[in-house]
């Protein structure tokens, strides 16, 4: 059996330390920036998992309540193990004015009984004078239905994993946050470990977004100041036949690993879910009983070392509650050989704490960016002599013969545009400036031996804020404020809805007819069109550049990296070496070139080394019979570059032109004219 693993990308970080170490008040660095913004009646932190949002929320929530006059604070988490995130803290020994401290009873996570019945204990808290609660999303929902927003004036209201809210109509949790940011009464701290929330459909509306102040703390930042991780791995997986005969291949039973198998009703699945642990386990070695107090499985390997495996899989309540409750014991934290291998299904993601972790395998096709991320953050917690972590994406190979040929294409897809995705959260921030011949050097950023150069297009970086200055001649700076919000803070969002756009990387990837200009020009544009509607042409203009830098600046730099492998043992990060090197070759960075560069090339010869031709042919023959004729829209918009090119050129595109971006203008040209003279002749 053919058997490939290739990753998509190696991130090597610098371990300075600095996201672990704490000020005077006890706060890391994450804590100590959205400490610095308490005084914000709205704010949004973002920041990945384990970096110390649940810390920050109660230093914040602590100000308001002594200082600021608010009544109470309100914290509310997606399920109920994560409120212990929110347990009693000493803080003042660390050096805060006062101490976290919630009476047992108003920990609604910890109370028996179901919504209904705690939504009367939010009334009595409302109606008291203890100061702190927290209970579930949907409690708080239905308290909100119940009592309506009047109640919640002057309070705080806090909600944890805010990816679960959507700005969706059906959202019941999105519309009760539009009314209490309409009312303007109650203060809001909104904090996500995902960078695209609510996935395709945006969690607030952008006139509601607008109010939330925004604290961002990237990964980037947050693996570059660990002590002890220093290189993190991402890579797909194909198999062929049974994931679990394949499964030893990618899975190093000398790895802390997190397995989350397949959904029972994805293509992956083998039907039973009891069935594919028990054969991950034979795979590993034989059975030797259960550990009478954990109820983890031991395995004895091939070269004699024992195993404990912990079953999240199986729902028998005994059994998983025994295996959940000695995972949450002090030794879990403590003791690196406390448990080496977990196997879950919907377990073990969101809020799940095992420091330990240095592999997360994930089998099949996940649906939700937010849960990708979610998952990696399993893997990305720095604890001692842990060097090293990777998440792996096990994915089924499309095959010719398959009659569901399709659908292992579209998760092929799915599972590429994650990839993409994710590589954009790991780099560092990009900051695009446009080159002008009186710039100045920036002193924050050191731009390499020689120093700045006038002449030409510059690269500083700052190594400890793990920010990239980059000059781009032709460059469209943002006007408004929502468009430099957006340019700042959220191109990762718009990123994400480029690359999950369908009909944008089946073309990217597969159509060699598609000229680059199609896709970083027409179809970023119309995302953007759809997505920040309120902005003007200038200012969409600007977003659509910003973003397509990002992408394709990271993916040049993947190319440089794939093809260098001596790069991978850098200190500092390899992907910006792989930016370094990628634009020292070219002399000026300029708008038009970054436009003509296809965002999916260099996923294209990844997956042409992980896959056999014969997939490829496969995918590719699905695709082109889903091709797409030109649509009025696109005509529309393909005529107005051509009026751009008119400004610019002093003539129309040629429709003869040796360049396929000329021509294709043309052909929009054309296609407008055609039908004006038919409505005409009608």
């Amino acid at each position: 059996m053919r058997n490939k693993t290739i990753p998509s990308v190696t991130v090597n970080y610098k371990s300075t330390g600095s996201s672990t170490k704490s000020n005077e008040f006890g706060m890391r660095e994450m804590q100590e920036r959205a400490y610095e913004k308490r005084g914000e009646q709205y704010l949004l932190i973002k920041s990945p998992p384990a970096s110390g949002k649940s810390r920050a929320l109660m230093f914040i929530a602590l100000d308001k309540l002594n200082n600021q006059g608010i009544k109470q604070a309100i914290i509310a988490v997606p399920e109920k193990s994560i409120g212990s995130s929110f347990a009693n803290e000493p803080l003042s020994k660390f050096g805060f004015y006062y101490d976290w401290q919630m009476e047992p009873k108003w920990n609604l996570c910890n109370s028996p009984g179901e919504d209904g019945s705690k939504v009367n204990s939010v009334k009595s808290f409302l109606d008291g004078d203890d100061k702190i609660l927290v209970c579930t999303h949907s409690t708080f929902r239905f308290a909100v239905e119940r009592f309506g927003i009047e109640v919640f004036d002057d309070r705080l209201i806090a909600i944890d994993e805010f990816h679960h809210v959507s700005a969706e109509e059906d959202n019941v949790l999105g519309s009760r946050l539009k009314q209490l940011v309409g009312r303007d009464k109650a203060h809001i701290i909104a904090m996500t470990g995902s960078y695209f929330r609510g996935d395709a459909n945006p969690v607030l509306m952008p006139e509601d977004e607008a109010k939330f102040q925004t604290v961002t703390y990237t990964y980037y930042e947050q693996l570059n100041g660990y002590e002890y991780l220093k290189t993190l791995n991402l890579g797909y997986f194909f198999y062929s036949g049974s994931y679990v005969e394949d499964i030893l291949n990618v899975l190093d039973p000398n790895e802390k690993t997190i397995i989350h198998i397949p959904n029972v009703n994805s293509r992956e699945s083998m039907g039973d879910k009891i069935k594919e642990v028990n054969h991950i386990m034979d795979e590993l070695g034989s059975w030797q009983g259960i550990d009478p107090h954990t109820g983890f499985h031991l395995i004895k390997t091939s070269e004699g070392e024992t195993l404990k495996v912990a079953d999240l899989v199986d729902d028998d309540p005994t059994k998983r509650n025994k295996v959940s409750s000695a995972l949450k014991q002090p030794e879990a934290k403590s003791n690196r050989d406390h448990v080496d291998i977990i196997i879950a299904l919907g377990m073990a993601k969101e809020g799940f704490d095992w420091i330990w972790c240095e592999h997360a395998l994930t089998v099949g096709y996940r649906s939700s960016l937010t849960e990708i991320v979610q998952i990696i953050g399993r893997a990305t917690r720095d604890a001692p002599g842990k060097t090293h972590s990777r998440f792996t994406n096990l994915i089924a190979e499309p095959d010719a013969s398959e009659e569901a040929v399709a659908d292992a294409v579209n998760d092929t897809l799915k599972a590429i545009s994650a990839s993409l995705l994710m590589e954009q959260v790991l780099a560092p921030r990009f900051n695009f400036v446009p080159k002008k011949p009186q710039n100045e050097p920036d002193p924050n950023y050191y731009y390499g031996e020689g120093g700045y150069d006038p002449m030409k297009c510059n690269i500083g970086v700052n190594e400890e804020t793990g920010q990239y200055q980059i000059e781009i001649k032709g460059l469209t700076v943002p006007k408004s404020e929502d468009a430099k919000r957006i340019c700042k803070e959220d191109l990762n969002e718009v990123i994400a809805a480029f690359a999950q756009d369908k009909q944008t990387i089946e073309r990217g990837l597969f159509d060699e007819e598609t000229v680059p200009q199609e896709l970083t020009q027409i179809r970023m544009g119309k995302i953007i069109k759809d997505k920040y509607p309120q902005l003007d042409d200038e200012d969409q203009e600007a977003v659509r550049q910003h973003a397509i830098a990002a992408l394709n600046l990271t993916q040049k730099a993947k190319e440089v990296l794939n093809s260098n492998p001596e790069l991978e043992g850098r200190g500092s990060t390899a992907l910006i070496e792989g930016v370094r090197r990628f634009t020292m070759d070219v002399r000026d960075l300029d708008v038009d070139w970054i436009d003509s560069i296809n965002p999916f090339s260099e996923a294209y010869s990844i997956l042409s080394k992980a896959m056999t031709e014969q997939s490829l042919k496969a995918m590719a023959e699905v695709i082109a019979a889903r091709k797409p004729n030109l649509t009025l829209e696109d005509a529309r918009e393909l005529a107005k570059r051509a009026l751009k090119f008119k400004k610019e050129r002093g003539r129309l595109p040629d429709i003869k032109s040796a360049d396929p971006w000329e021509q294709r203008m043309a052909q929009g040209v054309a296609y407008l004219a055609r039908l004006k003279s038919e409505e005409a002749n009608a």
